[in-house]
């Protein structure tokens, strides 16, 4: 037997959606007639924004009118950049300062192909007085935080527990939790009970060991987590939950830029779930088509105006997940 859709909760509308990202980095966007490898190419100066996965989140959730508000640690000569860019931006935010640099991530966008080919760096290590100095900027806005947002890769060094750590201290202040990662800092996120995991399919399949989405995102479920939302490029967006049938959300192919969708996924997600909202049938709409307007705009955490308009768009139905893995859409670090 089905178990009843969870009633939605107490909402936490006025409370900002508090994004925390380990590994930011300093986005350099091209856009390029067409990409060739191999070849010299003349480029136009890059978008340069001030990124990293819950950064984006974050730039997102502002732009919609919601309250947000991002973490992060940043050093060196880009983390200037970095905390220059973020200040004009108007998204609120506090930063921790750590020697380490800063790392980069270049986006370039072949116009010809309609693909994106990103480079990310690795995040340099931090110290251990500079992850209590993280933990500390969190501690001091959880109490008054609506969601916890962990996303992104972790720098080289960190502990895999990280994420988990996030959503325990989220939990006594009663604050929901997602997180968006990969390898086993995902699935000691699920172990701690994380409200929401979000990964793409290729994320799910490499951290759990599983030959198909639905195998893979029931493991999460069994570790632990309360909710799993797969992107799954072509093939829409999927949902699952204990004790409830699986949902697709299917939406017309975009053409674009993939960077940053996922991320615009967690941030409807988030919204969601501060305004009180924990149907899965709401949560997979939004998500679906705040991707899909993602897609639209040139750089990451942006969305495209018809964001709103692209929900009714969203077809949803019971999920059949493919039996094969599709090809990369979606990419962040």
């Amino acid at each position: 037997m089905t178990a009843p859709v969870p009633p939605d909760t107490a909402p936490r509308v006025g409370q900002p959606i508090l994004t925390v990202t380990a590994n930011p980095a300093l986005d350099l966007t091209y856009a390029i007639p067409r990409l060739t490898p191999g070849e010299s190419h003349r480029v136009p100066s890059p978008l340069l924004r001030a990124g990293g996965k819950g950064v984006n989140v974050a730039r997102v959730v502002h732009q919609t009118g919601r309250p947000a508000f991002a973490v992060a640690p940043v050093g060196g000569a880009t983390g200037t950049e970095f905390r220059a860019e973020l200040a004009a931006s108007g998204v609120p935010h506090a930063l921790t300062g750590v020697a380490a640099t800063t790392r980069r991530s270049l986006a370039f966008v072949d116009g010809a192909a309609g693909q994106t080919s990103i480079f990310n760096e690795a995040g340099c290590p931090l110290t251990p007085a500079e992850w209590e100095d993280l933990f500390r900027l969190v501690d001091a806005h959880l109490p008054g935080a609506g969601v916890l947002v962990g996303s992104g890769s972790l720098p080289d060094g960190a502990a895999l527990h990280f994420y988990a750590d996030l959503v325990l201290r989220a939990r006594v202040h009663g604050v929901p939790s997602i997180i968006d990662t990969s390898g086993g800092a995902l699935l000691v996120a699920a172990e701690a009970g994380a409200d929401v995991v979000k990964p793409n399919h290729h994320e799910l399949l490499d951290a759990t060991g599983a030959s198909t989405i639905d195998a893979g995102a029931r493991m999460l479920l069994d570790r632990g987590a309360r909710c799993v939302v797969v992107s799954c490029g072509e093939h829409g967006m999927y949902l699952y939950r204990l004790h409830e049938p699986p949902l697709q959300a299917t939406l017309p192919r975009f053409e674009g830029n993939p960077t940053g969708a996922g991320d615009a996924a967690v941030a409807a997600i988030a919204v969601a779930l501060a305004e009180g909202i924990t149907r899965g049938e709401t949560l997979l709409r939004r998500a679906t088509a705040w991707s899909a307007a993602a897609v639209l705009m040139p750089a990451a955490g942006e969305l495209d105006a018809s964001y709103r308009a692209l929900e009714s768009a969203v077809t949803l139905s019971r999920a059949h997940p493919p039996t094969t893995t599709p090809p990369q859409q979606e990419t962040g670090a």
